[in-house]
């Protein structure tokens, strides 16, 4: 589990494929922390670590991930959003992330706001997602507040730490993120469903 508070970005290094899969080689002063086998959000997809090294290490990503999530787009020099896995004696700054996206969206639209920025996001409302206003969002793994809620889209405000301290200052209008969507709402969803 974790918050959606993001530790540190990631430069990846290298992609190598392995069958279906992909194997990436992220430089990260995580490097150093981490050990075979821990877990570890990039973008907000959650990957096993399978090696480390003093600034650096690797995780593999299945197809399905890859076809669920915008790791499948990544390439050497791609910057990722790192958090490792939540301790259960911290603070819990964010909201309930899982690590298991729900969907991609894309950006729409990026406006400056003198300090801060607004971004835009659609996603297909087809696969059965919500949110709600003032709800919690993970996008690319950072834990948001949306509004300007709607059936296909929503709004987040970025300040400058997190612009500046994630992927969102390299997000573009028509890039695709990473999404999952509040685990409170999709419980609530499900069960009013029934």
């Amino acid at each position: 589990m974790f918050t959606g508070i993001i530790e540190a970005a990631g430069r990846v290094e290298a992609v190598q494929q392995e069958g279906s899969n992909r194997r990436f080689t992220i430089h990260s002063a995580l490097g150093r922390e981490l050990k075979v086998d821990q877990s570890v959000s990039h973008n907000g997809v959650c990957l096993t670590v399978v090696e480390t090294g003093p600034d650096r290490y690797q995780v593999v990503a299945i197809d399905e991930t890859l076809q669920k999530s915008n790791l499948g787009a990544l390439k050497p020099g791609a910057v990722v959003n790192l958090e490792r896995c939540m301790l259960s004696n911290g603070r819990f700054d964010g909201h309930v992330v899982q690590g298991h996206v729900d969907q991609t969206g894309i950006v729409t639209r990026i406006t400056e706001q003198d300090g801060s920025w607004l971004f835009d996001f659609e996603y297909d409302p087809g696969v059965g997602n919500v949110t709600v206003e003032k709800g919690s969002i993970a996008v690319n793994g950072v834990s948001l507040t949306c509004f300007n809620s709607r059936d296909h889209g929503f709004t987040v405000a970025i300040i400058p730490y997190t612009y500046e301290h994630t992927n969102f200052h390299q997000l573009k209008t028509g890039d695709t993120v990473n999404l999952e969507f509040d685990i409170i709402g999709k419980y609530v969803k499900r069960l009013l469903g029934k």
